[in-house]
């Protein structure tokens, strides 16, 4: 399924992974996706959200908030939600043929989703989305 995705990205959705089962969620969502994102403090994906008008450390703050915790128990497995599915399908459609997936790429795709808590989360940051959904459209 990430033969696709850089050992960057993979990091990335790993953390994405961990980040929700420390927030005792059973799922991997967009949300989490995104705080991995900002955690592994990758050079571009941080050059992104200045250039969209935002820092890091808002979005990091204001995701975890948004986020909550679930039911303090464990789950036998984490569920990709259908969201995250469509993120990595567009950032995977971002790249050439013979090119990898890098965490830059799944920012931009989230950047492009319409509604969702990770592109919510951005808006209330005062990131400006429209460069993302133009490319979208």
């Amino acid at each position: 399924m990430f033969t696709r995705f850089s050992p960057a990205a993979k990091r990335v959705l790993r953390a994405a992974e961990q980040a929700s089962r420390n927030h005792n969620h059973y799922y991997v969502g967009v949300g989490h996706v995104l705080l991995a994102l900002i955690e592994e403090h990758d050079p571009q994906v941080e050059a992104r959200l200045v250039e969209r008008g935002t820092q890091a450390a808002a979005v990091l703050a204001e995701i975890r908030r948004a986020l909550g915790t679930g039911d303090d128990r464990s789950w036998e497995g984490i569920l990709i939600t259908p969201r995250v599915r469509r993120v990595m399908a567009s950032a995977e459609s971002a790249v050439d043929e013979s090119g990898l997936v890098e965490p830059v790429q799944l920012f931009d795709a989230i950047a492009r989703e319409d509604g969702g808590l990770a592109a919510d989360v951005l808006g209330r940051c005062s990131c400006d989305l429209a460069p993302a959904r133009r490319q979208r459209a």
